[in-house]
């Protein structure tokens, strides 16, 4: 009995897995600009910030499982930007706006080089008032390939 019941969970393990897998949209940079922002100050910061408010077809993808490619932006050892454009043009550097970005959150340590182009995949997190954070997440990232 003890053997069906471990064959049984290595079943339900496959399916969620696959299930996951499948489930996974692929989305590209166009699909992330489906947001406004407004600038207003924060107190603890004591400066302005850009904060989003999310479109419709942003919302619809809270939660779910997407995949998309870009340039690699190490901010620390442990924390890497994915960015709709190279580091010389990015966010942080040149003239795109938030919605050019988003936050890793891997699964596991990763190492990547500066502009390295990659595919990788997560569940999509909306972050619309934690400025310690960026706007797209990523967590339970995983890298797909490199391009």
């Amino acid at each position: 009995m003890p053997k069906i019941k471990f064959v049984l969970i290595l079943i339900i393990f496959a399916i969620q897995g696959y299930a996951q897998e499948t489930l996974t949209q692929k989305i590209n940079w166009v699909t992330l600009r489906d947001v406004k922002f407004t600038k207003k100050f924060n107190k603890e910061y004591e400066l302005d910030f850009l904060y989003p408010s999310f479109g419709a077809s942003l919302l619809k993808l809270e939660g779910k499982y997407v995949e998309i490619k870009g340039y690699v932006i190490p901010v620390s050892q442990n924390l890497y930007v994915l960015s709709a454009k190279p580091m010389a043009a990015c966010f942080f550097c040149g003239g795109s706006g938030p919605e050019s970005i988003i936050q890793l959150n891997f699964a596991t340590k990763n190492r990547f080089k500066t502009d390295q182009i990659i595919t990788v995949k997560g569940k999509f997190r909306l972050n619309s008032d934690n400025v310690d954070d960026l706007n797209y997440i990523l967590d339970d990232a995983s890298l797909i390939q490199f391009n």
